[in-house]
């Protein structure tokens, strides 16, 4: 007995999915995928890569959105949409990343200003030149921990399409103290944060959706469950939480943080923590 092939449903205002295709992105977890095009992105400190970000652009975004991402770094969130037919707004804080993504953009023939615009400069400044936007998706620094003794990039495979070595020193984004990897204190990342969700929020559509792609970490050696912090942050903006999905990296090395004395646990996920503007 044949199955029927699923069909688009014309009441569906979000995407361009068909109904087996929405089910299989509404998981609460998703393998990472890598893909060639993500090599490039292997120089950045903290890269993300292209196939899980156009499931969420896919899922969240109709063709030709545009979409925003306030810390677009090496371009992965550009080249995502460019694949899906949607227009990439984003902005950065170092000129050496954007030259970077532009290295990227070139062998996929994107051009500025036609297929994205990626901006230098301070997104809680910048942010006040741009337009409305249909989707936000982002992964922001993760406070300062890319500085702390031994958490800087992994042993460089990246000839190899791979980032899962021993740790090779530090590795961090910038010495900008308008930087959240530069922020002092982790009230003072959350507080930074805050400031520049809030600019997205006003230049999010109403009925849109924001992703943030965020992993707990250990703040002066203790574990901090920062989902729940950002969730909180976020709701307090008028944000309407709508779920977590968890991006399983099953290929990151395990470290033996504790033994043989203490629990430390070793993050092979990162929390894509899912966002709805439900009012101005």
């Amino acid at each position: 007995m044949q199955h029927k092939e699923s069909k688009y449903d014309p009441r569906n205002k979000l995407n361009d999915l068909n109904g087996t295709e929405w089910l299989k992105l509404t998981k609460s977890f998703f393998f990472s995928e890598k893909c060639a095009d993500d090599k490039e992105a292997l120089k950045h400190p903290a890269p993300f890569l292209i196939k899980d970000i156009e499931k969420l652009i896919s899922f969240f975004t109709k063709s030709d959105a545009v979409i925003l991402d306030p810390f677009m770094g090496s371009g992965t969130t550009a080249i995502a949409a460019h694949n899906l037919h949607r227009y990439a707004v984003g902005i950065d804080l170092n000129q050496k990343y954007k030259e970077l993504a532009l290295t990227r953009f070139s062998k996929k023939s994107m051009y500025e200003n036609k297929d994205f615009e990626y901006i230098v400069g301070d997104a809680l400044t910048e942010l006040d030149k741009i337009e409305r936007v249909d989707y936000i998706v982002t992964s922001p620094p993760y406070h300062n921990i890319l500085k702390n003794n031994s958490k800087g990039i992994r042993k460089d495979a990246s000839a190899k399409g791979f980032r899962n070595g021993s740790r090779l020193g530090v590795d961090y984004y910038s010495d900008d103290e308008r930087d959240l990897g530069n922020q002092n204190s982790y009230q003072d990342f959350l507080k930074l944060l805050k400031q520049i969700m809030q600019k997205c929020f006003l230049h999010l559509k109403q009925g849109k959706y924001c992703s943030l792609i965020v992993s707990d970490f250990t703040v002066n050696k203790k574990e901090v469950c920062v989902q729940a912090d950002i969730v909180k942050l976020m709701q307090d903006i008028g944000f309407e939480f709508v779920g977590t999905i968890i991006l399983l990296q099953d290929n990151k090395p395990l470290y033996p943080f504790g033994y043989p004395y203490s629990f430390k646990i070793n993050h092979m996920h990162q929390n894509i923590i899912n966002f709805k503007k439900t009012s101005e």
